[in-house]
């Protein structure tokens, strides 16, 4: 199975960047797992909010493949504990799956149209974070869940 995380716009933050590319590198050891940057939207001054979740969508919805089963990260999702979402991941990877795409939207959310395409969506916290914060968090989440699957300390450390 692949993991592919898609985000909108890159990384300004260059402590940011190094922090993420720290757990892409440790998530290799354990599963294929891509990030992929979809630009920053030009000339968003001129477009509504929901113009902007549009093109946004657009973008989005062109990165999937038909097989593809996409989870958004979305501050209405399910929440998991670090042990649940190991399991969810389990689960997923024990059915069959090719690619999970996980997406993080822009600053207004998801189109109805990405919103629809969705099996589901996960929220990492009821609190707001930064677009930029929750590549890291999300990462970090992801080989925490990795190293419980495989019963490593990092998770108690």
């Amino acid at each position: 199975m692949t993991i592919k995380l898609l985000a909108i716009g890159k990384t300004d933050s260059t402590s940011l960047q190094n922090l993420i590319s720290e757990y892409e590198n440790r998530l290799k050891y354990y599963i294929k797992f891509q990030l992929e940057i979809i630009p920053d939207i030009k000339n968003v001054k001129n477009l509504s909010e929901a113009q902007q979740k549009e093109k946004e969508g657009e973008f989005i919805l062109k990165k999937l493949n038909a097989t593809d089963v996409l989870i958004l990260l979305d501050e209405n999702g399910k929440q998991f504990d670090s042990i649940e979402f190991s399991n969810f991941l389990q689960k997923k990877m024990n059915s069959g799956i090719k690619q999970i795409v996980l997406v993080i939207g822009g600053p207004y959310g998801f189109s109805e149209a990405v919103y629809t395409k969705a099996q589901s969506k996960i929220s990492l916290s009821k609190m707001t974070f930064s677009h930029q914060m929750v590549r890291l968090f999300f990462v970090e989440q992801l080989y925490r869940a990795f190293t419980i699957l495989k019963n490593e300390p990092y998770h108690h450390r």
